[in-house]
């Protein structure tokens, strides 16, 4: 067992609604659906979310579909909800959300137009 502090469901709820509103907590995970143009998109999204997820040593269970990518967080060892995910998923949600082009700076990105996302922005 982790010596890793847990947080309560109201903390969860509080937490992510202040720092990650599309996540939702869920049967003890703190969990967010993202939606994708098409299947190499949902592999592009997957792909990110792998890399971030090993780099931080810490692996969120993914459900894959065509258009979709559900990912859920739990810190297994501490049986809980800890910084670990919360830490994760906020490095997810800033990456995939990601649209240079409404940034200033040189890349136009995708500039959210909906022929050239790779997924549906919020």
């Amino acid at each position: 067992m982790s010596n890793e502090q847990t947080y309560t469901e109201n903390q969860i709820r509080q937490r992510l609604g202040r720092d990650l509103p599309h996540w939702r907590y869920e049967d003890g995970w703190i969990q967010r659906h993202f939606r994708t143009r098409d299947w190499k998109s949902t592999l592009m999204v997957v792909n990110t979310v792998g890399h971030l997820s090993e780099a931080a040593f810490h692996h969120p269970d993914l459900s894959v579909s065509y258009a979709s990518v559900d990912i859920k967080l739990m810190t297994h060892s501490a049986r809980g909800v800890t910084d670990k995910d919360f830490t994760l998923a906020n490095k997810i949600e800033q990456v995939i959300q990601w649209q240079p082009g409404l940034e200033d700076g040189g890349s136009k990105g995708t500039s959210g137009e909906p022929v050239n996302a790779y997924i549906e922005y919020d």
